[in-house]
């Protein structure tokens, strides 16, 4: 894809130490975030817990502003600027980190959480816009991107498990954190200032899509992100209790079970770096629904397992569950203009994060009561759903079609 540019406007792509940095971000956003799913059962018994359970919604604010956040974060992006942006996401997410660090109490924590969920916010409308704005592929960029931000998921699993094996759930936050103050002063040194904001740079679409079609196809995209982020909340969240649970009697060392979640989340993570490379070359709509169809009976056999059969199912269960993640951020980058997708991206975050991030709330209570077995059928069935969602997606090589039919009668 070349992109398309106002005359005078220079085509200068970001250096590859900024890149590089940007990556770091997406790992850093979902890293921070899921350090408290990594270590709630120790800071349960610390804050004298009976469960976890019990402390797991204490999380929850920081999902909600995680969600909620993003469409300031993506107009603040759009009008003022990428880069400074960025620069707020750096340095807030290691000062809230530190301030988790330091609870003294699980309402402490929870507003530490919060405000850093206000902060990780940020990323997803700012980050990955600013990372695909000049790209010629953007499917291959965006899927790296999602690699970078699931191997977070996989350190937050094996660096929280070694840091309260060694020292304590409170290093578990304290060390990331200055991980990300680090980050901040290379992206303020490294990141060359923006001449304008992104509002007055033109950067068309790949694919103009015709009004009607445009509309139907965001509200298709926000509602699939729905309930891709019920699913992966559900699981990075609940997965480190659920090998607890199914590895009693096999497997006990929560070191050694952090390392195999986190070999789990970083062979998964890969499959979305393929899918970036395919999606490069198809239409969105079929690569789409093949993910998700086979989700369906993955998650299934995950909610019988034990053992090893449980590892090796949820294995393959999360590089379907992760591989689906690039769709809906390639679709942003083929269908919207480039001067107004962060704020595009921020309203899909705001809906799909905020109404996802009730799967943190609601983990610990439906685990209690239900089991792990069934909220992996709960999880089939909104693979159900996302599936039929996905259905309602315009055909690309139909818009095409229509497109030279204009065309020739014109």
């Amino acid at each position: 894809m070349q992109a398309t540019h106002t005359a005078g406007t220079p085509v200068k792509d970001l250096p590859r130490n900024v890149k590089l940095l940007l990556n770091a971000g997406h790992a850093i956003d979902h890293m921070f975030l899921l350090i408290f799913a990594a270590a709630v059962g120790v800071i349960a018994v610390d804050f004298e817990y009976a469960q976890w359970e019990d402390l797991m919604p204490f999380g929850v604010g920081a999902f909600v502003l995680f969600g909620l956040g993003a469409l300031p974060a993506g107009r603040l992006g759009d009008l003022w600027g990428r880069r400074q942006m960025m620069l707020v996401f750096f340095f807030g997410m290691g000062l809230s980190t530190l301030l988790a660090a330091a609870s003294q109490s699980a309402w402490q924590l929870a507003s530490a959480l919060t405000l850093m969920g206000a902060f990780a916010s940020i990323y997803h409308p700012v980050g990955i816009p600013m990372l695909v704005q000049y790209s010629t592929r953007p499917g291959m960029t965006i899927g790296i991107n999602g690699l970078a931000g699931n191997m977070g998921v996989a350190v937050a699993a094996l660096l929280t498990g070694f840091l309260v094996k060694w020292f304590d759930w409170r290093a578990a936050f304290a060390v990331p954190a200055i991980l990300s103050f680090v980050c901040g002063v290379l992206f303020l040194l490294w990141c060359p200032n923006e001449t304008e904001p992104p509002a007055k740079r033109t950067i068309k679409a790949k694919v103009q899509l015709p009004r009607n079609m445009l509309a139907r196809a965001l509200l298709v995209m926000t509602m699939a992100a729905v309930s891709g982020n019920l699913l992966y909340n559900f699981t990075t969240n609940g997965n480190g209790q659920l090998m607890v649970e199914r590895f009693r009697g096999v497997l006990e060392d929560p070191a050694l079970l952090g390392s195999l979640l986190a070999l789990v989340y970083g062979v998964a993570a890969l499959a979305q770096v393929v899918v970036g490379r395919l999606l490069d070359r198809f239409d969105i709509k079929p690569l789409f629904m093949t993910m998700v169809l086979i989700q369906i009976p993955l998650l299934l056999l995950v909610s019988v397992s034990h053992g090893w059969v449980l590892y090796a199912a949820l294995l393959v269960t999360m590089m379907f569950i992760f591989g689906a993640i690039p769709f809906t951020d390639v679709m942003i980058v083929r269908y919207v203009d480039d001067r107004i997708r962060s704020r595009v991206a921020g309203f899909r975050f705001t809906v799909s994060l905020g109404v996802s991030a009730l799967a943190v709330w609601a983990l610990g209570p439906f685990v209690k009561s239900a089991g792990f077995d069934m909220l992996f059928v709960l999880m089939a069935a909104i693979a159900i759903c996302t599936l039929g969602t996905v259905a309602l997606l315009p055909s690309e090589k139909r818009v095409a079609a229509m497109s030279i039919k204009e065309e020739s009668l014109s």
